[in-house]
């Protein structure tokens, strides 16, 4: 298939999905820039020209039965590649009732559904009935297997953790994903930075819940490789303890806030950063150690 022939059917799909779900509570357009240059590219261009850069992304919400689970509603979010239906969308679920691993489990088995059943055919709404069908099994199965809440005595609060995360991708070029690392980062208050290109590097910092739960959607994410490289775990110190300080998350903090850091990009592609600002970067951080638990080798 040609460039043309999957923007066609991609503003088809949308154009079906904006029929099926009319209103903004169930289907929000969250580009609507990259939805009117998509249509123009379809109406008014040469089938050998490639499609626009910016790619058509929205979210499908859907309220559960509330005879099998009250109040209770999942979330997709879905981008196009510029060769969808050739290749599969990026598809993200999200439900509240769900818990951390449930959330990773019914990712990754609509990813082998999609896969299996729909490599080739436009299937947002295949994914929207897959999930519908499945969603009360894995939230009764996350229901079933929560552990028991432990009681914390009333003078010994529970401790809190600062996490520091390491990520290392294969590559970092999909601009959905790069736009999810920085929107889910600000979202959680996390801080560090991504370097987008290859390789891909993410670093996020902050409470130990946050980082996991960033790292939790990221994975399950389409990848190539994607790992967590390192790690840094400090329980913070607390009134009581056999200390003269008593610390705050934001002080074990060594990035003000979150960016995409780009350090001279080159290559073919424009696809490579330079290593050596990469790591002059790291040692303004006082974090340089970590460049070669990722390369091997000792950054100069």
């Amino acid at each position: 298939m040609s460039y043309m022939e999957w923007a066609e059917s991609q503003l088809a799909e949308v154009e079906l999905l904006t029929s099926m779900f009319p209103g903004q509570d169930e289907l929000e357009l969250t580009d609507q820039l990259a939805l009117a240059e998509l249509r123009s590219y379809v109406e008014n261009s040469a089938s050998g020209e490639k499609p626009p850069p910016s790619r058509p992304q929205f979210f499908i919400k859907q309220r559960l039965d509330s005879s099998v689970m009250n109040e209770t509603e999942f979330i997709l979010t879905c981008a196009y590649p510029s060769e969808y239906p050739s290749v599969l969308p990026d598809i993200t679920v999200r439900c509240s009732a769900l818990s951390r691993a449930q959330q990773t489990e019914i990712q990754t088995d609509l990813n082998k559904y999609l896969m299996k059943n729909c490599l080739g055919d436009l299937c947002v709404l295949a994914a929207v009935d897959w999930v519908k069908e499945n969603v009360v099994h894995f939230i009764k199965k996350s229901l079933s297997t929560a552990p028991a809440p432990k009681l914390e005595s009333a003078s010994q609060p529970p401790r809190e953790v600062f996490s520091r995360l390491w990520i290392y991708s294969h590559h970092i070029y999909n601009k959905s994903k790069r736009k999810n690392i920085l929107e889910w980062s600000k979202e959680l208050g996390l801080s560090g930075f991504s370097m987008p290109g290859k390789p891909g590097i993410v670093c996020v910092e902050g409470p130990q819940s946050a980082c996991e739960e960033f790292w939790s959607r990221v994975k399950v994410l389409t990848w190539k490789k994607i790992m967590i490289r390192h790690r840094e775990d400090i329980t913070l110190n607390r009134q009581g303890d056999n200390s003269n300080t008593v610390e705050s998350l934001d002080s074990l903090r060594k990035f003000t806030g979150f960016e995409e850091a780009m350090f001279d990009p080159h290559g073919n592609r424009g696809n490579h950063m330079d290593l050596g600002q990469l790591y002059q970067f790291l040692n303004e951080k006082g974090c340089c150690d970590v460049f070669q638990i990722y390369f091997g080798i000792e950054g100069r």
